[in-house]
């Protein structure tokens, strides 16, 4: 693949103060908030509390996001640092490679990014935009690969990152041809508005939604990030549910959505028939759930 890249850079704060790779956050617990009471849970809660924009983060910052006291919180970090999961910092503690490599050995993602790969580096080659694959991660679209490469417009997206699914093109296919407690879900939750152009009204979600399921792909117009517009469409394992999503990203004034259809609907469908030859042939291919 000429002149293509796979992954990104951090995203940065959205339009609320958020961060796009982790945009519920870990702020200061509420009242009625308990600590996690476990010591596992309490050493896991340490990890989580890192967002994908935290270079590192000092013990008052992490005793803040997690709730627990400082002594605790310190005692933790150094088991967590003796293990490798964690290192110290001229001023705090960052993520440590370790948590890279375990990441590595999860197999579900992998066999699903490794078929995916040559259709999303096809769609590049063909549009040379940025490219997305994503899945649906509780309410959030999750991106599990990109290529982009010198005439893609630079965005500030990643692998890992994810945003609500809303607000996504990728995320509204998962909305839009799931079931019913999907999208009640995400309502139940609130729409936040990360830009002007973002749906935060329910009823104008719903019929956004109606007329991506008519037409088979889905439209982001600014949505998730001012000036960036996408189009995406489903993937579907041998018994027809949407496993993942792969999208095309770029300029709002370059990005022509309606003509660039075809051809990420052609990549989804031509992968789609992958997954499901391996999945009716009793192949695990690592689909995410």
């Amino acid at each position: 693949m000429t002149g293509a890249a796979r992954g990104g850079a951090r995203f940065p704060p959205l339009a609320d103060g958020s961060d796009h790779g982790h945009h519920r956050g870990m702020d200061v617990p509420s009242p009625g908030d308990e600590p996690p009471r476990s010591v596992l849970a309490r050493g896991l809660s340490l990890l989580d509390a890192f967002g994908s924009a935290d270079t590192e983060l000092n013990l008052t910052e992490l005793a803040a996001r997690t709730g627990l006291p400082k002594p605790t919180a310190h005692r933790l970090l150094s088991e967590l640092v003796r293990w490798g999961g964690v290192e110290r910092t001229g001023s705090g503690y960052r993520l440590s490679m370790r948590l890279f490599v375990l990441g590595q050995r999860a197999p579900r993602p992998r066999g699903l990014r490794e078929a995916a790969l040559p259709y999303l580096e096809d769609l590049y080659e063909a549009t040379h935009e940025n490219i997305h694959l994503a899945v649906l991660d509780g309410t959030d679209t999750l991106f599990l690969e990109k290529v982009t490469g010198r005439r893609s417009m630079p965005i500030v997206s990643r692998v890992g990152g994810r945003l609500p699914a809303y607000c996504t093109a990728t995320g509204k296919l998962f909305l839009a041809l799931g079931p019913p407690l999907r999208l009640e879900r995400v309502l139940a939750a609130g729409l936040v508005r990360y830009t002007p152009h973002t749906i935060i009204m329910p009823g104008l979600l719903q019929r956004e939604l109606a007329r991506t399921a008519d037409r088979g792909y889905a439209v982001n117009r600014e949505e998730s990030e001012a000036g960036v517009s996408a189009v995406a469409a489903p993937v579907l394992d041998h018994r027809r549910h949407v496993i993942a999503a792969i999208s095309i990203t770029g300029n709002v004034c370059r990005l022509d959505l309606d003509r660039l259809a075809p051809a990420v609907r052609t990549a989804a469908l031509a992968l789609s028939r992958e997954l499901s030859r391996e999945g009716s042939g009793g192949v695990k291919m690592g689909i995410p759930r």
